[in-house]
This record gives structure tokens, C-alpha cells and sequence, in this order.
């Protein structure tokens, strides 16, 4: 059963959890845009979060004038997934760390191994 919480207070757990990064993380993120979307690309009913972007690990002098990265949390596959308040806060927190952690070129079998899979 989906926990029921209003759009307003679904993007204040995704702010907190962006206050939650450290500040030193949060200034190397460069050209990075976070959406909320109510659901993923239709082939990715589940998916959670997604990052559309160049990852750090892969920027050279090169980059530049390119538009922002984008870091989208899906609002209902989360919602769907989570039967408590509670529950649905740390999964928004978990996918937030997971996402940003895609922009620094980690992929998901090392996030994986390091249990923010």
C-alpha cells in the first residue's frame, strides 16, 4: 500500500535530503538541475531516480556550454513503495545520495557494494 503524503511535503523531504549532503559535495555539484516528476520513462515503471548527465569522472577541458545535468526522483514509484512516512523520507534520502553519487561516476554495482544500490 503507497503512503499518502501531499506533493508540497514530498518536495520538502527531497530539500531536506539535498540539506542533508555535505556542503563540501554540494559545491562540486556543477551544472546540476533536481526534478521531481510523478513517474518515470514508461519502459521504467519502478524506477525511483534517474541521472541524465556528464558525470564529473568524465568532464574534460572540453566541457562546456552544455545544459544542466538533471537528477530526477520519480514521486509515485517512491510513494508506491513505502507504507510509512517515515519509510518514504529515508528512501527519498537513499535515492537522492544515489543519484548525486551517479554524477560523480559511481556506478550501480559499486553503489551496489557500498549498499545505497
Amino acid at each position: 500500500m503507497a503512503v499518502e503524503v501531499s506533493d508540497e511535503d514530498f518536495d520538502e523531504a527531497v530539500g531536506d535530503a539535498l540539506d542533508g549532503i555535505p556542503e563540501a559535495l554540494m559545491n562540486v555539484l556543477d551544472n546540476v538541475v533536481v526534478l521531481v516528476e510523478d513517474e518515470p520513462p514508461d519502459s521504467e515503471a519502478d524506477l525511483l531516480g534517474l541521472y541524465e548527465g556528464v558525470p564529473l569522472s568524465e568532464r574534460d577541458s572540453m566541457y562546456g556550454g552544455v545544459l544542466p545535468d538533471t537528477i530526477f526522483l520519480f514521486r509515485n514509484p517512491l510513494k508506491r513503495m513505502c507504507e510509512t512516512r517515515e519509510e518514504l523520507i529515508e528512501e527519498i534520502r537513499i535515492t537522492v545520495i544515489h543519484e548525486i553519487a551517479h554524477f560523480f561516476g559511481i556506478d550501480d554495482d559499486h553503489l551496489d557494494e557500498l549498499g545505497w544500490g
